[in-house]
């Protein structure tokens, strides 16, 4: 977890909110340079405080709170597959493990991970008590859209309501003997049957009490929070986040790698009987199929109607992706398969472990050397050959063995060889390390002209406000001042008088250091 620094503009926030709220033992507001931001709710700053507590504060130790959630998630699966669909658990374990998405988001400290581990959690729970109706899951049902509309705000609950109301729609009025004479219901009783009272209390206790503080302690958070982080950025292009209807489409194919093909075919085809007992009826598999479907669905359309879109808001939508792939793949374990989804399944692979090979150049956007593309085409056309022969040799019982070898194999060149790329391009962690190398350490950090991702890695990584020319925060005494490469005639009107000495670099990411003190104006000499 710990590879690289950093990245992005929510990573540093979300790491030093938490640092904060820690330091000032206020675990009500999140505050951000001692500025209450209200942007999410306080579950991952709690879980991310912990982890500093334990570990103490680092970029990786930001990153353990995803990763638990992640965890915790792929344990369910696990779990729910093998007591509803014995023999496929791992498959459906591992799927949902080796999904891009899972394994980006479940190393970010972001609060993704988090609503997507609850949600997950919560709806498997709310279909074990669809097939024993033991209140006890209804319960965990409860506690974890609470725990979600903690880590990121109601979008749990409405997700979740959308969803068992189109399953509603579409589940047929049907019973199945279930506990003797009682039978199992379906449709809108079961619905009627979802909204139980003790339920809602528990969600209630669980997530109220902390909107209820931080409203009291901070008026303003009804609106920031309510009105402009969920209704607005819902509605409107406030936060410049507006992308094409068709965002998600691409979105959803590359968070569903390398398992993309297959699940879009176990998405079209129909069910088949099953190979052996289950303890799911087959009425009741096929019901199981359907939420799936709705589920991958519903955080599709939902978020596709939102005029915000960012790849993180369908993670939701990753998790049902192993589960209706394992649940397909347990009808057919003893086919074959068919050849066209394998050549296609076995390219995606190949060119996966190729593009793998090459990422450290895509990163520094500089054309790959002839030498490494011959490699990475060599090495992705023997994974696909190989894969394929695999594939037609021993069926779909193969499939999860053969993804997950070059899965692994991709995994490891990103994090040990891409992952120094990553740092000193993309991270202020080695910006952060050269300014201490210059023995800055405590001076008044100001910035002009770079970027927000920069400017609040700098927060995190030196624990200190990094004040913004641009913004008229121009500290009055001497100071340290970092800017974009080429800046300094657009520095002038900023210094009055005073003396700018160049005092190091940072060719990696275009920055340049410089020592701002009083007197007359002077450049030093490079």
């Amino acid at each position: 977890m710990g590879s690289f620094g950093l990245v992005g503009a929510d990573e540093p926030r979300y790491a030093q909110i938490a640092r904060e709220m820690l330091a000032r033992h206020d675990w009500i507001t999140p505050v951000l340079n001692g500025t209450p931001w209200l942007e999410k709710p306080a579950l991952y700053y709690w879980c991310a405080a912990l982890s500093y507590k334990v570990f103490g504060v680092s970029d990786w130790a930001a990153r353990v709170p995803s990763a638990l959630f992640a965890m915790a998630m792929i344990a369910a699966v696990y779990g729910f597959m093998r007591r509803y669909r014995q023999g496929m658990q791992l498959d459906a374990a591992l799927i949902a493990a080796s999904s891009a998405a899972v394994i980006g988001f479940a190393r970010g400290a972001s609060t993704d991970m988090p609503l997507a581990a609850t949600f997950t959690i919560g709806m498997l729970a709310w279909y074990a008590w669809r097939e024993t109706r033991h209140r006890l899951w209804l319960a965990v049902f409860y506690v974890m859209m609470a725990l979600g509309t903690l880590a990121k705000g109601p979008v749990a609950p409405v997700l979740a309501g959308a969803i068992l109301v189109m399953c509603a729609l579409v589940w047929p009025g049907s019973s199945t003997p279930d506990r003797g004479s009682e039978t199992r219901a379906t449709g809108w009783r079961l619905i009627r049957e979802t909204l139980w009272i003790p339920g809602v209390l528990l969600f209630f206790a669980i997530a109220l009490p902390w909107y209820v503080a931080v409203q009291i302690k901070t008026p303003q958070f009804f609106r920031v929070f309510v009105l402009e982080h969920n209704l607005a950025r819902f509605g409107t292009n406030l936060y410049r986040h507006r992308q094409p209807v068709w965002y998600y489409a691409p979105v959803f194919l590359l968070s569903a790698l390398p398992w993309t093909v297959y699940v879009i075919l176990a998405a079209v085809s129909r069910e088949s009987r099953v190979a052996r007992p289950q303890p799911l009826a087959q009425s009741e598999g096929a019901s199981f199929r359907r939420l799936l479907l709705v589920w991958i669905a519903v955080p599709l359309v939902f978020f596709t109607i939102s005029q915000s879109k960012l790849p993180g808001y369908i993670l939701p939508s990753i998790p049902p992706c192993a589960l209706l792939l394992a649940n397909w793949l347990g009808t057919r374990s003893s086919e074959r398969g068919s050849f066209a989804p394998a050549i296609l399944h076995s390219l995606v692979c190949g060119l996966l472990l190729g593009g793998a090979l090459l990422a450290p150049y895509f990163i520094l956007r500089v054309h790959p050397p002839a030498p490494a593309m011959t490699i990475a085409v060599v090495a992705a056309a023997v994974m696909a050959v190989a894969m394929l022969l695999s594939l037609r040799w021993q069926g779909l019982r193969a499939l999860r063995f053969v993804t997950l070898v070059p899965v692994v194999l991709a995994l490891a060149f990103v994090l040990r060889v891409s992952g120094p790329v990553i740092d000193q391009t993309q991270s202020a962690r080695p910006v952060a390390n050269e300014l201490a190398r210059l023995e800055t350490t405590g001076a008044q950090l100001a910035a002009f002209n770079i970027k927000r991702e920069t400017e609040y890695g700098l927060d995190f990584y030196r624990n200190q406000p990094v004040m913004r020319y641009e913004r008229g925060e121009i500290p009055r005494g001497d100071h340290l001042l970092i800017a974009r490469t080429g800046s300094e005639p657009q520095l002038q009107p900023y210094l009055e008088g005073r003396r700018l000495s160049h005092v190091g670099d940072f060719a990696a990411q275009h920055l340049e250091f410089y020592w701002v003190s009083s007197g007359a104006a002077h450049h030093h000499a490079r």
